[in-house]
Protein backbone atom coordinates (compact mmCIF):
# COMPACT_ATOMS: atom_id res chain seq x y z
CA UNK A 1 0.00 0.00 0.00
CA UNK A 2 1.50 3.31 -1.08
CA UNK A 3 1.91 6.06 1.43
CA UNK A 4 1.04 9.72 0.79
CA UNK A 5 3.59 10.88 3.31
CA UNK A 6 6.61 12.56 1.64
CA UNK A 7 9.99 11.72 3.09
CA UNK A 8 12.35 14.56 3.81
CA UNK A 9 15.94 13.95 2.79
CA UNK A 10 17.90 14.25 6.00
CA UNK A 11 20.89 15.61 4.08
CA UNK A 12 19.11 18.86 3.19
CA UNK A 13 19.79 21.90 5.37
CA UNK A 14 16.10 22.26 6.26
CA UNK A 15 16.09 18.79 7.75
CA UNK A 16 19.08 19.36 10.04
CA UNK A 17 17.87 19.62 13.60
CA UNK A 18 19.11 22.52 15.63
CA UNK A 19 21.40 21.32 18.39
CA UNK A 20 20.48 22.40 21.90
CA UNK A 21 22.04 25.76 22.64
CA UNK A 22 23.16 26.22 19.03
CA UNK A 23 24.54 29.71 18.43
CA UNK A 24 22.16 32.09 16.64
CA UNK A 25 24.78 32.89 13.97
CA UNK A 26 25.11 29.20 13.08
CA UNK A 27 21.36 28.89 12.70
CA UNK A 28 21.37 31.95 10.45
CA UNK A 29 24.17 30.41 8.36
CA UNK A 30 22.15 27.21 7.97
CA UNK A 31 19.16 29.21 6.74
CA UNK A 32 21.44 31.14 4.35
CA UNK A 33 22.69 27.90 2.84
CA UNK A 34 19.11 26.95 2.12
CA UNK A 35 18.65 30.03 -0.12
CA UNK A 36 19.05 29.21 -3.83
CA UNK A 37 22.59 30.13 -4.90
CA UNK A 38 21.46 32.18 -7.88
CA UNK A 39 19.12 34.29 -5.76
CA UNK A 40 21.81 34.79 -3.14
CA UNK A 41 24.29 36.03 -5.73
CA UNK A 42 21.65 38.37 -7.18
CA UNK A 43 21.30 39.93 -3.72
CA UNK A 44 24.99 40.05 -2.87
CA UNK A 45 26.10 41.60 -6.20
CA UNK A 46 24.28 44.93 -5.73
CA UNK A 47 25.32 44.86 -2.07
CA UNK A 48 28.94 44.73 -3.27
CA UNK A 49 28.21 47.79 -5.42
CA UNK A 50 26.74 49.66 -2.45
CA UNK A 51 29.78 48.79 -0.32
CA UNK A 52 32.03 50.12 -3.08
CA UNK A 53 30.02 53.35 -3.13
CA UNK A 54 30.38 53.67 0.64
CA UNK A 55 34.17 53.51 0.23
CA UNK A 56 34.11 56.80 -1.74
CA UNK A 57 34.26 60.34 -0.31
CA UNK A 58 33.00 62.15 1.60
CA UNK A 59 33.23 59.03 3.80
CA UNK A 60 36.77 58.04 4.90
CA UNK A 61 35.95 54.35 4.41
CA UNK A 62 38.49 53.57 1.66
CA UNK A 63 39.21 50.20 3.28
CA UNK A 64 35.74 48.96 2.33
CA UNK A 65 36.75 48.76 -1.33
CA UNK A 66 38.78 45.48 -1.17
CA UNK A 67 35.97 43.81 0.76
CA UNK A 68 33.39 45.05 -1.77
CA UNK A 69 35.47 43.60 -4.61
CA UNK A 70 35.96 40.34 -2.69
CA UNK A 71 32.20 40.05 -2.27
CA UNK A 72 31.68 40.72 -5.98
CA UNK A 73 34.34 38.13 -6.83
CA UNK A 74 32.40 35.58 -4.80
CA UNK A 75 29.37 36.28 -6.97
CA UNK A 76 31.27 36.07 -10.26
CA UNK A 77 33.70 33.20 -9.62
CA UNK A 78 33.06 30.27 -11.95
CA UNK A 79 29.94 31.77 -13.49
CA UNK A 80 29.03 31.68 -17.16
CA UNK A 81 29.40 34.78 -19.29
CA UNK A 82 25.70 35.70 -19.27
CA UNK A 83 25.47 35.36 -15.49
CA UNK A 84 28.67 37.37 -15.12
CA UNK A 85 27.17 40.20 -17.15
CA UNK A 86 23.93 40.21 -15.17
CA UNK A 87 25.67 40.13 -11.80
CA UNK A 88 28.12 42.81 -12.91
CA UNK A 89 25.20 44.96 -14.05
CA UNK A 90 23.52 44.59 -10.65
CA UNK A 91 26.77 45.52 -8.91
CA UNK A 92 27.15 48.49 -11.26
CA UNK A 93 23.66 49.74 -10.42
CA UNK A 94 24.35 49.34 -6.71
CA UNK A 95 27.49 51.43 -7.17
CA UNK A 96 26.56 54.04 -9.76
CA UNK A 97 23.01 54.90 -8.72
CA UNK A 98 24.01 56.37 -5.35
CA UNK A 99 27.40 57.64 -6.58
CA UNK A 100 25.89 59.73 -9.38
CA UNK A 101 22.63 60.85 -7.77
CA UNK A 102 23.92 64.45 -7.88
CA UNK A 103 23.53 64.49 -11.68
CA UNK A 104 19.78 64.82 -11.17
CA UNK A 105 20.11 67.60 -8.59
CA UNK A 106 18.36 70.25 -10.70
CA UNK A 107 17.13 68.40 -13.79
CA UNK A 108 15.21 65.49 -12.32
CA UNK A 109 15.83 61.73 -12.28
CA UNK A 110 16.01 61.02 -16.03
CA UNK A 111 19.63 62.15 -16.64
CA UNK A 112 20.73 60.49 -13.39
CA UNK A 113 19.10 57.15 -14.21
CA UNK A 114 20.33 57.24 -17.81
CA UNK A 115 23.95 57.98 -16.88
CA UNK A 116 24.03 55.49 -14.00
CA UNK A 117 22.46 52.85 -16.26
CA UNK A 118 25.01 53.35 -19.03
CA UNK A 119 27.92 53.24 -16.59
CA UNK A 120 26.46 50.12 -14.98
CA UNK A 121 26.39 48.44 -18.40
CA UNK A 122 30.16 48.88 -18.60
CA UNK A 123 30.53 47.28 -15.19
CA UNK A 124 28.29 44.50 -16.46
CA UNK A 125 30.72 43.90 -19.31
CA UNK A 126 33.54 43.92 -16.77
CA UNK A 127 31.68 41.32 -14.72
CA UNK A 128 31.35 39.18 -17.83
CA UNK A 129 35.10 39.33 -18.37
CA UNK A 130 35.88 38.57 -14.71
CA UNK A 131 33.58 35.54 -14.80
CA UNK A 132 35.32 34.20 -17.91
CA UNK A 133 38.87 34.54 -16.58
CA UNK A 134 37.93 33.22 -13.12
CA UNK A 135 38.50 29.67 -14.45
CA UNK A 136 42.13 30.38 -15.31
CA UNK A 137 45.15 29.71 -13.09
CA UNK A 138 46.15 32.81 -11.11
CA UNK A 139 42.74 34.23 -11.97
CA UNK A 140 42.87 37.25 -9.57
CA UNK A 141 45.64 38.76 -11.73
CA UNK A 142 43.63 38.36 -14.94
CA UNK A 143 40.44 39.57 -13.26
CA UNK A 144 42.09 42.71 -11.86
CA UNK A 145 43.43 43.54 -15.32
CA UNK A 146 39.95 43.03 -16.79
CA UNK A 147 38.57 45.48 -14.23
CA UNK A 148 41.06 48.14 -15.35
CA UNK A 149 40.16 47.40 -18.98
CA UNK A 150 36.54 48.13 -18.10
CA UNK A 151 37.52 51.43 -16.50
CA UNK A 152 39.64 52.34 -19.52
CA UNK A 153 36.71 51.65 -21.84
CA UNK A 154 34.19 53.79 -20.01
CA UNK A 155 36.77 56.58 -19.68
CA UNK A 156 36.72 56.86 -23.48
CA UNK A 157 33.22 55.99 -24.71
CA UNK A 158 30.57 57.10 -25.35
CA UNK A 159 30.92 60.80 -26.19
CA UNK A 160 34.51 60.98 -24.95
CA UNK A 161 33.94 58.90 -21.82
CA UNK A 162 33.06 59.42 -18.16
CA UNK A 163 35.77 58.15 -15.77
CA UNK A 164 33.84 58.99 -12.60
CA UNK A 165 33.96 56.13 -10.11
CA UNK A 166 37.38 54.73 -11.02
CA UNK A 167 38.67 52.70 -8.09
CA UNK A 168 41.62 55.04 -7.67
CA UNK A 169 39.36 58.03 -6.99
CA UNK A 170 38.08 56.49 -3.77
CA UNK A 171 41.56 56.01 -2.30
CA UNK A 172 42.74 59.54 -1.47
CA UNK A 173 43.10 58.57 2.21
CA UNK A 174 44.07 54.97 1.53
CA UNK A 175 47.05 52.71 2.00
CA UNK A 176 47.44 52.18 -1.75
CA UNK A 177 47.58 55.89 -2.70
CA UNK A 178 51.39 56.06 -3.26
CA UNK A 179 50.97 53.70 -6.21
CA UNK A 180 49.42 56.63 -8.09
CA UNK A 181 52.91 58.16 -8.25
CA UNK A 182 54.34 54.90 -9.57
CA UNK A 183 51.88 54.09 -12.33
CA UNK A 184 48.95 56.48 -12.22
CA UNK A 185 45.33 55.65 -11.55
CA UNK A 186 45.45 52.38 -13.59
CA UNK A 187 48.16 50.88 -11.36
CA UNK A 188 46.45 52.08 -8.20
CA UNK A 189 43.13 50.61 -9.34
CA UNK A 190 44.77 47.35 -10.42
CA UNK A 191 46.42 46.92 -7.00
CA UNK A 192 43.12 47.49 -5.24
CA UNK A 193 41.23 45.07 -7.49
CA UNK A 194 43.97 42.46 -7.17
CA UNK A 195 43.85 42.72 -3.38
CA UNK A 196 40.06 42.35 -3.34
CA UNK A 197 39.92 39.41 -5.74
CA UNK A 198 42.88 37.76 -4.01
CA UNK A 199 41.13 38.16 -0.66
CA UNK A 200 38.13 36.21 -1.92
CA UNK A 201 40.33 33.52 -3.46
CA UNK A 202 42.29 33.13 -0.23
CA UNK A 203 39.07 32.69 1.75
CA UNK A 204 37.72 30.24 -0.81
CA UNK A 205 40.84 28.09 -0.73
CA UNK A 206 41.07 28.25 3.04
CA UNK A 207 37.55 26.85 3.23
CA UNK A 208 37.91 24.16 0.58
CA UNK A 209 41.57 23.16 1.08
CA UNK A 210 42.50 24.16 4.61
CA UNK A 211 45.38 21.66 4.93
CA UNK A 212 46.98 21.98 1.49
CA UNK A 213 49.50 24.54 0.28
CA UNK A 214 49.07 24.63 -3.48
CA UNK A 215 50.18 26.99 -6.21
CA UNK A 216 46.70 28.51 -6.06
CA UNK A 217 47.09 29.23 -2.35
CA UNK A 218 50.43 30.92 -2.98
CA UNK A 219 48.96 33.05 -5.78
CA UNK A 220 46.00 34.05 -3.59
CA UNK A 221 48.30 35.03 -0.74
CA UNK A 222 50.52 37.07 -3.06
CA UNK A 223 47.48 38.73 -4.61
CA UNK A 224 46.64 40.16 -1.19
CA UNK A 225 50.12 40.91 0.11
CA UNK A 226 51.93 42.06 -3.05
CA UNK A 227 49.75 45.20 -3.57
CA UNK A 228 50.24 46.16 0.07
CA UNK A 229 53.99 45.66 -0.22
CA UNK A 230 54.14 47.61 -3.46
CA UNK A 231 52.22 50.50 -1.89
CA UNK A 232 54.63 50.62 1.03
CA UNK A 233 57.60 50.48 -1.35
CA UNK A 234 56.17 53.40 -3.36
CA UNK A 235 55.89 55.73 -0.35
CA UNK A 236 59.29 57.40 -1.00
CA UNK A 237 57.83 58.67 -4.29
CA UNK A 238 55.44 60.89 -2.33
CA UNK A 239 56.99 64.19 -1.25
CA UNK A 240 55.92 67.78 -0.72
CA UNK A 241 59.41 69.26 -0.50
CA UNK A 242 60.04 72.46 -2.48
CA UNK A 243 62.40 71.83 -5.42
CA UNK A 244 62.15 75.22 -7.15
CA UNK A 245 61.45 77.41 -4.16
CA UNK A 246 58.00 78.41 -2.97
CA UNK A 247 55.24 80.78 -4.00
CA UNK A 248 52.31 82.37 -2.20
CA UNK A 249 49.11 81.49 -4.04
CA UNK A 250 45.56 82.67 -3.50
CA UNK A 251 42.32 81.08 -4.66
CA UNK A 252 39.05 83.03 -4.74
CA UNK A 253 35.59 81.63 -3.99
CA UNK A 254 33.16 84.41 -4.77
CA UNK A 255 29.99 82.32 -4.40
CA UNK A 256 26.83 82.45 -6.55
CA UNK A 257 23.57 84.33 -5.94
CA UNK A 258 21.59 81.14 -5.35
CA UNK A 259 21.71 77.39 -5.89
CA UNK A 260 20.46 75.82 -9.10
CA UNK A 261 20.81 75.89 -12.84
CA UNK A 262 19.59 79.48 -13.11
CA UNK A 263 22.80 80.85 -11.56
CA UNK A 264 23.91 81.41 -15.19
CA UNK A 265 21.15 83.98 -15.52
CA UNK A 266 22.91 85.97 -12.79
CA UNK A 267 26.22 86.17 -14.62
CA UNK A 268 26.95 89.75 -13.66
CA UNK A 269 26.28 89.00 -9.99
CA UNK A 270 28.70 86.04 -10.11
CA UNK A 271 31.38 88.24 -11.68
CA UNK A 272 30.82 90.98 -9.10
CA UNK A 273 31.05 88.44 -6.27
CA UNK A 274 34.50 87.30 -7.39
CA UNK A 275 35.73 90.82 -8.11
CA UNK A 276 34.54 92.01 -4.70
CA UNK A 277 36.17 89.09 -2.88
CA UNK A 278 39.43 89.86 -4.71
CA UNK A 279 39.22 93.49 -3.62
CA UNK A 280 38.59 92.31 -0.06
CA UNK A 281 41.72 90.16 -0.32
CA UNK A 282 43.66 93.22 -1.48
CA UNK A 283 42.43 95.17 1.55
CA UNK A 284 43.43 92.30 3.86
CA UNK A 285 46.91 92.29 2.31
CA UNK A 286 47.31 96.04 2.83
CA UNK A 287 46.11 95.65 6.41
CA UNK A 288 48.70 92.94 7.05
CA UNK A 289 46.06 90.29 7.78
CA UNK A 290 47.31 87.87 5.12
CA UNK A 291 50.53 87.56 3.09
CA UNK A 292 50.66 89.20 -0.32
CA UNK A 293 50.07 86.52 -2.96
CA UNK A 294 52.34 86.08 -5.97
CA UNK A 295 49.35 85.10 -8.09
CA UNK A 296 45.60 84.49 -7.78
CA UNK A 297 43.29 81.92 -9.41
CA UNK A 298 39.56 82.44 -9.92
CA UNK A 299 37.15 79.55 -10.56
CA UNK A 300 35.71 78.30 -13.81
CA UNK A 301 32.77 80.47 -14.97
CA UNK A 302 33.67 83.25 -12.55
CA UNK A 303 32.99 85.59 -15.47
CA UNK A 304 30.45 84.14 -17.87
CA UNK A 305 30.41 87.54 -19.53
CA UNK A 306 32.97 87.65 -22.34
CA UNK A 307 35.34 90.49 -21.43
CA UNK A 308 36.39 90.83 -25.09
CA UNK A 309 32.83 91.68 -26.16
CA UNK A 310 31.47 93.17 -22.93
CA UNK A 311 33.41 96.34 -22.00
CA UNK A 312 31.66 96.51 -18.64
CA UNK A 313 32.89 93.00 -17.71
CA UNK A 314 36.39 93.92 -18.89
CA UNK A 315 36.36 96.95 -16.60
CA UNK A 316 35.21 94.99 -13.54
CA UNK A 317 37.90 92.32 -14.00
CA UNK A 318 40.67 94.80 -14.81
CA UNK A 319 39.85 96.93 -11.78
CA UNK A 320 39.95 93.94 -9.42
CA UNK A 321 43.24 92.67 -10.88
CA UNK A 322 44.84 96.11 -10.61
CA UNK A 323 43.68 96.31 -7.00
CA UNK A 324 45.37 93.04 -6.01
CA UNK A 325 48.37 93.96 -8.19
CA UNK A 326 49.43 90.44 -9.25
CA UNK A 327 48.57 88.12 -12.17
CA UNK A 328 45.13 86.50 -11.92
CA UNK A 329 43.75 83.51 -13.84
CA UNK A 330 40.12 84.28 -14.72
CA UNK A 331 37.51 81.67 -15.69
CA UNK A 332 35.40 83.04 -18.54
CA UNK A 333 33.10 82.06 -21.37
CA UNK A 334 34.26 83.42 -24.73
CA UNK A 335 31.68 83.97 -27.46
CA UNK A 336 33.28 84.11 -30.92
CA UNK A 337 31.08 85.48 -33.72
CA UNK A 338 30.84 82.02 -35.27
CA UNK A 339 31.46 78.50 -34.12
CA UNK A 340 31.18 77.02 -30.64
CA UNK A 341 31.62 78.80 -27.34
CA UNK A 342 34.89 78.47 -25.42
CA UNK A 343 35.20 77.64 -21.73
CA UNK A 344 38.43 79.51 -21.14
CA UNK A 345 40.92 80.54 -18.50
CA UNK A 346 42.43 83.97 -19.12
CA UNK A 347 45.78 85.10 -17.72
CA UNK A 348 45.16 88.70 -16.67
CA UNK A 349 48.12 90.93 -15.90
CA UNK A 350 47.56 94.05 -13.74
CA UNK A 351 49.42 96.16 -16.33
CA UNK A 352 49.01 94.46 -19.71
CA UNK A 353 45.51 93.02 -19.20
CA UNK A 354 44.64 89.60 -20.73
CA UNK A 355 47.81 88.06 -22.16
CA UNK A 356 47.16 84.30 -22.55
CA UNK A 357 44.23 81.92 -22.92
CA UNK A 358 43.60 78.26 -22.18
CA UNK A 359 40.51 76.63 -23.70
CA UNK A 360 39.09 73.65 -21.84
CA UNK A 361 39.81 70.47 -23.81
CA UNK A 362 37.44 67.95 -22.21
CA UNK A 363 33.94 69.27 -22.82
CA UNK A 364 31.24 67.68 -20.68
CA UNK A 365 28.58 65.93 -22.79
CA UNK A 366 24.99 66.89 -21.93
CA UNK A 367 26.35 69.73 -19.79
CA UNK A 368 28.47 71.89 -22.08
CA UNK A 369 27.46 70.26 -25.33
CA UNK A 370 24.38 68.25 -26.25
CA UNK A 371 24.98 65.20 -28.46
CA UNK A 372 21.87 63.99 -30.30
CA UNK A 373 19.98 67.08 -29.18
CA UNK A 374 16.70 66.23 -30.95
CA UNK A 375 16.59 62.79 -29.37
CA UNK A 376 17.54 63.95 -25.88
CA UNK A 377 14.90 66.69 -26.01
CA UNK A 378 12.23 63.97 -25.99
CA UNK A 379 13.28 62.99 -22.48
CA UNK A 380 14.20 66.39 -21.02
CA UNK A 381 13.49 69.94 -22.13
CA UNK A 382 16.43 71.10 -20.01
CA UNK A 383 18.76 70.37 -22.94
CA UNK A 384 17.71 73.69 -24.44
CA UNK A 385 19.28 75.52 -21.51
CA UNK A 386 22.49 74.86 -23.47
CA UNK A 387 21.54 76.97 -26.51
CA UNK A 388 25.02 76.94 -28.05
CA UNK A 389 27.49 74.11 -27.62
CA UNK A 390 30.99 74.59 -26.28
CA UNK A 391 33.96 73.46 -28.36
CA UNK A 392 37.17 71.85 -27.09
CA UNK A 393 40.59 73.41 -27.01
CA UNK A 394 43.61 71.59 -28.40
CA UNK A 395 46.70 72.46 -26.34
CA UNK A 396 47.58 72.23 -22.62
CA UNK A 397 47.55 75.53 -20.78
CA UNK A 398 50.47 76.54 -18.57
CA UNK A 399 50.49 80.16 -17.42
CA UNK A 400 53.69 81.95 -16.38
CA UNK A 401 52.51 83.73 -13.23
CA UNK A 402 55.11 85.78 -11.32
CA UNK A 403 57.86 83.22 -11.86
CA UNK A 404 55.64 80.16 -11.32
CA UNK A 405 54.36 77.89 -14.08
CA UNK A 406 50.73 77.13 -13.25
CA UNK A 407 48.97 74.45 -15.31
CA UNK A 408 45.24 74.77 -15.95
CA UNK A 409 43.02 71.66 -15.65
CA UNK A 410 39.45 72.89 -15.77
CA UNK A 411 36.91 71.09 -13.57
CA UNK A 412 35.71 67.93 -15.45
CA UNK A 413 39.19 67.49 -16.94
CA UNK A 414 40.59 66.37 -13.58
CA UNK A 415 38.88 63.01 -14.12
CA UNK A 416 40.94 62.30 -17.25
CA UNK A 417 44.47 60.92 -16.93
CA UNK A 418 45.74 62.40 -20.18
CA UNK A 419 44.41 65.92 -19.53
CA UNK A 420 46.28 66.25 -16.23
CA UNK A 421 49.42 64.42 -17.38
CA UNK A 422 49.85 66.51 -20.53
CA UNK A 423 49.60 69.69 -18.46
CA UNK A 424 52.38 68.56 -16.13
CA UNK A 425 54.54 67.39 -19.01
CA UNK A 426 54.08 70.82 -20.59
CA UNK A 427 56.05 72.26 -17.66
CA UNK A 428 53.52 72.95 -14.89
CA UNK A 429 55.07 73.35 -11.43
CA UNK A 430 51.62 73.78 -9.89
CA UNK A 431 48.24 72.44 -11.03
CA UNK A 432 45.11 74.60 -10.80
CA UNK A 433 41.68 72.98 -11.11
CA UNK A 434 39.23 75.90 -11.45
CA UNK A 435 35.74 74.47 -11.12
CA UNK A 436 32.07 75.37 -11.00
CA UNK A 437 29.86 73.01 -8.98
CA UNK A 438 27.03 75.44 -8.28
CA UNK A 439 24.50 73.44 -10.31
CA UNK A 440 24.98 70.42 -8.03
CA UNK A 441 23.97 72.17 -4.82
CA UNK A 442 25.05 70.64 -1.54
CA UNK A 443 25.52 67.17 -3.01
CA UNK A 444 28.52 64.86 -2.63
CA UNK A 445 29.79 65.76 -6.11
CA UNK A 446 32.22 68.42 -4.93
CA UNK A 447 33.80 66.02 -2.42
CA UNK A 448 34.14 63.29 -5.04
CA UNK A 449 35.91 65.74 -7.34
CA UNK A 450 38.11 66.99 -4.52
CA UNK A 451 39.26 63.40 -3.94
CA UNK A 452 40.24 63.17 -7.61
CA UNK A 453 42.30 66.34 -7.20
CA UNK A 454 44.07 64.80 -4.22
CA UNK A 455 44.97 61.70 -6.24
CA UNK A 456 46.30 63.93 -9.04
CA UNK A 457 48.49 65.77 -6.54
CA UNK A 458 50.15 62.49 -5.50
CA UNK A 459 50.23 61.10 -9.03
CA UNK A 460 52.27 64.02 -10.39
CA UNK A 461 53.81 65.35 -7.14
CA UNK A 462 52.36 68.83 -7.59
CA UNK A 463 50.45 71.24 -5.41
CA UNK A 464 46.85 71.41 -6.61
CA UNK A 465 44.87 74.64 -6.22
CA UNK A 466 41.10 74.19 -6.39
CA UNK A 467 39.09 77.43 -6.72
CA UNK A 468 35.36 76.67 -6.97
CA UNK A 469 32.60 79.24 -7.49
CA UNK A 470 30.51 77.90 -4.60
CA UNK A 471 32.93 75.51 -2.84
CA UNK A 472 34.57 73.43 -1.70
CA UNK A 473 37.74 75.32 -2.66
CA UNK A 474 41.03 73.93 -1.36
CA UNK A 475 44.80 73.97 -1.34
CA UNK A 476 46.27 70.46 -1.70
CA UNK A 477 49.94 69.68 -1.07
CA UNK A 478 51.89 67.36 -3.40
CA UNK A 479 51.46 64.51 -0.88
CA UNK A 480 47.67 64.75 -1.20
CA UNK A 481 46.99 66.53 2.09
CA UNK A 482 44.38 69.29 2.15
CA UNK A 483 45.94 72.15 4.12
CA UNK A 484 43.19 74.72 3.58
CA UNK A 485 39.59 74.49 2.41
CA UNK A 486 36.42 76.57 2.40
CA UNK A 487 32.82 75.89 3.29
CA UNK A 488 30.21 75.55 0.56
CA UNK A 489 28.23 78.58 -0.67
CA UNK A 490 30.30 81.05 1.33
CA UNK A 491 32.51 83.81 -0.15
CA UNK A 492 36.10 83.20 0.85
CA UNK A 493 39.75 83.44 -0.16
CA UNK A 494 42.56 81.02 0.65
CA UNK A 495 46.17 82.19 0.79
CA UNK A 496 48.97 79.67 1.22
CA UNK A 497 52.68 79.28 0.64
CA UNK A 498 53.11 76.31 -1.67
CA UNK A 499 56.13 74.32 -2.90
CA UNK A 500 57.10 74.54 -6.55
CA UNK A 501 58.18 71.20 -8.03
CA UNK A 502 59.48 70.16 -11.44
CA UNK A 503 60.54 66.52 -10.95
CA UNK A 504 58.39 64.08 -12.89
CA UNK A 505 57.10 61.01 -11.06
CA UNK A 506 57.30 57.59 -12.75
CA UNK A 507 53.58 57.93 -13.46
CA UNK A 508 54.16 61.21 -15.31
CA UNK A 509 57.10 59.82 -17.30
CA UNK A 510 55.48 56.49 -18.17
CA UNK A 511 52.26 58.12 -19.31
CA UNK A 512 49.66 55.61 -20.53
CA UNK A 513 52.13 52.70 -20.61
CA UNK A 514 50.96 51.05 -17.33
CA UNK A 515 47.38 51.12 -18.57
CA UNK A 516 48.41 49.65 -21.94
CA UNK A 517 50.30 46.84 -20.19
CA UNK A 518 47.24 46.01 -18.07
CA UNK A 519 45.03 46.09 -21.17
CA UNK A 520 47.41 43.60 -22.78
CA UNK A 521 47.18 41.37 -19.69
CA UNK A 522 43.39 41.52 -19.82
CA UNK A 523 43.41 40.70 -23.54
CA UNK A 524 45.80 37.82 -22.86
CA UNK A 525 43.51 36.36 -20.21
CA UNK A 526 40.41 36.62 -22.37
CA UNK A 527 42.36 35.20 -25.32
CA UNK A 528 43.45 32.25 -23.21
CA UNK A 529 39.82 31.56 -22.33
CA UNK A 530 38.92 31.65 -26.02
CA UNK A 531 41.72 29.25 -26.97
CA UNK A 532 40.69 26.82 -24.24
CA UNK A 533 37.11 26.84 -25.45
CA UNK A 534 38.15 26.23 -29.03
CA UNK A 535 40.33 23.32 -27.96
CA UNK A 536 37.55 21.87 -25.82
CA UNK A 537 35.11 21.95 -28.73
CA UNK A 538 37.71 20.46 -31.05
Amino acid sequence: MSSSVTRVDESTPSAEPAAPGEHRALRALRRLRAVPAGLLRAVLAPLAGVLLYLSFPPRPLWWLAPFALALLAGCLYGRRARAGFGLGLLAGLGFMLPLLVWTGEEVGPVPWLALAGVEALFIGLTGLGVALVSRLPAWPVWAAAVWIAGEALRARVPFGGFPWGKLAFGQADGLFTPLAAAGGTPLLGFALALCGFGLYDALRLARTRPDRVTAGVVVAALSVTAPVGAALAARPLVSDAAEDGTAVAAVIQGNVPRLGLDFNAQRRAVLDNHANRTRQLAEDVRAGKVPEPDFVVWPENSSDLDPYTQPDAYGVIDSAVKDIGVPVAIGSVLEPPTGPLRNSMLLWDPVAGPTATYDKRKIQPFGERIPMRSVVRIFSADVDRVRRDFGPGKEPGVFAMAGSRVGMVTCFEAAFDDAVRSTVRAGAQVIAVPSNNATFGLSQMTYQQLAMDRIRAVEHSRTVLVPVTSGVSAVIRPDGRIVQQTRMFTPDALVAEIPLRSTETPATRLGPLPEYVLLAVAAGGLGWVLVRRIRTRA
